[in-house]
């Protein structure tokens, strides 16, 4: 138990350090700027391109394991977005933000610093793949179900430009593009970009932590919306075990890609919720809070799931395949 405690604590202590500086501090929104700008488009990035370019090629060639991970996180969205259909009486656009708040985990901020934290480096590919889809999946089906909502007056044509504007110009993605290329092609960073690269990516974990604290902490909290429970207990509790159960029973997958996968999958809301929240000006202030609600419960639910991997108590063969 104590092992699941020191893998735990410096995650969570950094968000606890992050939201209690934001409450503290008399410091706007605004005063993230920068900060927000060398993760999303610095540190974070270089992330994703050295895993990638030490990850080997052949490793990235999972079909499978793509189909039945963005497909859970697809389920997790379908799910949600039924029941904001239904609290929310049809509307479109605040059912998307519900599937978002439902089904997008913080696979950015949260993601690679917790699975290569307590599974290893191993994870490093399992990690980069669901990352990479699952982004692609939200960038994907947002736009294209405001479409159809009614906020943009935009043509297919408009809408598909857009989405693929969105996904492959992410900093992420481009990130991890540049670095699969580069284990394709067995390149390799001069010595000084190489150490320079190392310290973007050492600092990118505790900083996103350390800002998403401060986010949450910031939020605008609005009041509690009697389907909220449901997404929430849809994000941190179904999607894992939709993903737990796609793995499983599809079978043939290294038990360390499923426990990947499976916390991947048990991280709370992303903050990008929000963002996606106030671009389209509609169910922002109880977007804030369900990425409140599910941060802090994710501090139980995630300990959870790291005590059933730390402890191998989380079955990875259960059908016998």
């Amino acid at each position: 138990m104590s092992q699941v405690i020191s893998l735990a604590l410096p995650f969570f202590g950094l968000i606890f350090l992050g939201f209690a500086s934001g409450k503290i501090a008399k410091i706007p929104r605004s005063g993230l700027a920068w900060l927000d700008f060398f993760l999303v488009y610095v540190a974070l990035p270089a992330l994703f391109y050295d895993i990638m370019s030490k990850t080997p090629i052949e490793e990235l060639a999972h079909g499978s394991f793509i189909l039945a991970t963005t497909f859970s996180t697809y389920a997790a969205f379908a799910l949600s977005f039924a029941v904001g259909s239904y609290f929310g009486r049809g509307d479109l656009r605040i059912a998307t933000i519900q599937g978002l708040v439902g089904a997008y985990a913080n696979v950015g901020y949260m993601g690679p610093g917790l699975t290569l934290a307590a599974l290893g480096a191993a994870a490093a590919a399992p990690t980069a793949l669901i990352f990479c889809f699952d982004v692609t999946l939200a960038f994907t089906l947002t736009p294209l179900m405001m479409a159809l909502g009614g906020t943009e007056e935009m043509n297919l044509r408009e809408t598909i430009r857009t989405v693929l504007r969105r996904v492959l110009l992410h900093p992420f993605i481009l990130g991890t593009l540049a670095g699969v290329l580069a284990a394709a092609t067995d390149f390799q960073l001069p010595d000084g970009l190489a150490t320079m690269v190392t310290f973007l990516r050492n600092s990118a974990a505790p900083t996103a932590l350390f800002a998403l604290g401060v986010t949450v902490a910031l939020q605008p909290i609005g009041r509690m919306p009697v389907e909220l429970p449901l997404l929430v207990g849809i994000k941190l509790i179904l999607h894992p075990l939709i993903a737990w159960l796609m793995l499983t029973w599809i079978g043939g997958f290294d038990p360390l890609w499923i426990k990947t996968a499976v916390l991947m999958a048990s991280l709370p809301t992303a903050a990008t919720t929000f963002v996606a929240a106030q671009q389209y000006d509609v169910y922002v202030s109880r977007a804030a809070t369900a990425i409140v609600i599910s941060t802090v419960l994710s501090v139980f639910t995630v300990t959870g799931v790291l005590t059933l991997i730390t402890l191998d108590l989380l079955p990875t063969a259960p059908f016998g395949r």
